[in-house]
Formats: structure tokens, sequence, C-alpha cells
């Protein structure tokens, strides 16, 4: 008898052992691998059926046509996907788990049971995981694949640098109030993103009315409402000044990050940057006054100036939290131009759904 939780299937090829022919498949445990042989292949194709079945095994191009790729990420590339039933086009993640820690892996298990839980309109949803192993040669490859929804826009830096950084006040607004409604939600579970920046945030197409979509979970976690972590997580320039200087930080790192995305759309450029130098950006995010250069904030509303202000105060206590960034006159006086009277109604039930 044999514990099945965990384990990989392999069928093999037909073998010939002192003159017989014998149909052979394999089970692959986390530290041996078993060699199994029948003589009938009514028996063999009975063996690996009921296997399939106990140990819940689908094949993904049993259920995906694979085309072709649309980047790459650390452990592995994204590749556009179609569902042969329905033709529903996907984004394929394959992350190759030998090029992982133990602790990389868990990163990516966390972002698979975040995602799960998460049925948000501005988050990313997840379809299906599959964690497969194939043979290459002589080494086993051991893979986590994700399928999720597909964006066919580009990432949300990559949408703004295609119209010059320039983006209207009220479609700044209401990309920030997507986010905002989607950083809402993870809060409302206890859940705190860490790595928000506009390269994890996906645009649904190119237009100019596109949706966005939160992703990469792998940073996450929950977090109570009167704990606090001191994992030093997140991107320079997007990063809380707390956790720069280690201290103790809870789920307001996400709103301090809100506001340099805020910052970047408003004026197409980072409130505390530095080309040359991560250690000067670091300083500018811990010690130095937000700045708003008359040239770039001049013809912005004041609503928007005190928006940013209040997420990027360096005292986690004084800085707003999600249901205040979410009652913001900024917010309020624009959602009424917030595309057509339909969206807008949709997003107040959204919001009050989470009171």
């Amino acid at each position: 008898m044999h514990n099945l939780s965990g384990v990989f299937l392999e069928e093999g090829e037909k073998k010939v052992i002192e003159g017989n022919t014998y149909f052979s498949f394999s089970v692959i445990y986390p530290k041996k691998t078993r060699v199994y042989y029948v003589e009938k292949e009514e028996e063999y194709k009975s063996w690996i059926s009921s296997i399939k079945k106990a140990i819940g095994y689908s094949n993904l191009n049993d259920n995906y046509e694979i085309k072709q790729k649309l980047g790459n990420g650390k452990f592995g590339v994204v590749k556009l996907g179609i569902h042969k039933e329905t033709g529903r086009k996907v984004a394929i993640k394959t992350i190759n788990k030998n090029n992982m820690s133990i602790e990389d892996q868990g990163l990516v298990k966390t972002e698979i049971e975040i995602l799960k839980i998460c049925q948000h309109p501005n988050i990313i949803k997840l379809y299906d995981v599959y964690e497969n192993v194939d043979n290459i040669y002589i080494s086993k490859i051991f893979y986590f694949i994700l399928v999720m929804e597909y964006c066919s826009g580009g990432d949300l830096f990559g949408y703004i640098e295609q119209r010059g950084f320039k983006l209207p006040e009220v479609r700044a607004c209401e990309l920030i109030y997507k986010l905002s409604l989607a950083i809402n939600y993870l809060h409302s579970y206890g859940i705190t993103h860490r790595d928000l920046k506009p390269e994890n945030i996906l645009m649904s197409d190119n237009t100019d009315t596109a949706d966005l979509k939160l992703l990469d979970f792998g940073l996450s976690k929950i977090i109570g409402p009167n704990e606090t972590c001191t994992e030093p997580y997140g991107t320079l320039s997007y990063v809380a000044p707390e956790v720069l200087m280690e201290k103790p930080y809870n789920k307001s790192v996400d709103c301090w990050t809100i506001g340099i995305v805020t910052y970047l759309l408003l004026c197409g450029c980072l409130p505390f940057d530095d080309e040359n130098s991560e250690k000067e950006i670091a300083r500018q995010t811990i010690n130095d006054p937000t700045p708003f250069p008359g040239l770039l904030w001049k013809k912005l509303s004041s609503e928007s100036k005190k928006f940013v202000e209040n997420l990027l105060s360096k005292n986690p206590s004084e800085r707003m939290n999600i249901k205040q960034v979410l009652d913001h006159p900024w917010i309020k006086n624009n959602m009424k131009n917030f595309g057509s009277k339909e969206k807008g109604d949709s997003f107040k039930l959204v919001v009050s759904s989470f009171d």
C-alpha cells in the first residue's frame, strides 16, 4: 500500500523483458520513483485511469492549446493559451521548480492560495493550477503551472509609457480608484500585497478605457488587525520608509505605494528617485518631504495633491488607510466622471459590500 499524496504519474513505453512485452508506468514520490509493469494493455489503461483519478491528475495539453510566448518571469515563461472547449484566451505561467529554493517555492504556493481566495473584478483570476513533471533526458523537471486570466494591454507602466506618461487627471483617478478597490478587498481578508508597482498591474486591453487587474502575490502576507511584520520585502522607489528602516509595519505599506503610483500617474515621474544611486532613493524615501514642483502640479487639482500628501506620510499612523482612500474627496468628486453611469453604480456596490 502506498500513500499517493503529492505524487506524480508518468506513463512509460512498452518494454520487452526476457521475450515478454510489458506496459510500464512510474509513480514519482518526493524522494523515490517506483516503476510498475503489467502484461495487458487494457490492465495498463485501467491502472493509469484509476491512479489519475486518485491523485487528481489532469494534463494541461488535454485542456489547452499552447500558443506564443507573452513574456518571461523570474523562474519561467508566460504563454498564451486557448481553452479547447470554450475558446477562451488565458495566460499560462510555467514555473521551473528545479531552479527555485524552498523559500521561493513557498512564495509561489502563497500566491496560489491567495489567488484561489480572490474573486474581484480588479484582481487577476486564477482558473487552473497544475503541478507536473516531465522527463528531459535523464533529469526530471518539476513545474508549477498557473492558468490565469489573459490581459492584452500589458502592464500599467507600459500602458502609461505608450501615452507619454501623461494621463488626464480623471483617468488617473479612475485607475487609482480601481486599484484601491482591489487593495480594500485584500485588506478585508487581512492580506497585505507588499509589492505594489505598475509592473504588477495588468491592463485588460490597450484602450483609453481599459480596466486594471492586480497580480503577483508572491510576497503577500496575511497580517492580523493588531499584527506587524519586519521582513524587508518590496521594490525600491515604491516601498514605504518603515520597511527600509526595518521597523515593524502593517497593511499601511500598501497605502504608501498607492500614493507613489498616484504620483506617477499624475506627474509621469516618481517622487523619490535617482538614476545612479539606490542609497539615495532610500535616503529620499526616509528623510525628504514629498516634492510638488509647481511646473508639474499647477494644472492639477488641490484635492489630488492632498490625496498624495495623505498617503505619503512618513508616519504610518498619520497615513490614510484604505477606507479613507476610497472616501477621499478626490475620489468622490471624480466618480461621476468614471466611464458610464452604469460602471459608476457597479463600483459603488463593490465599495459598500466591504464596509
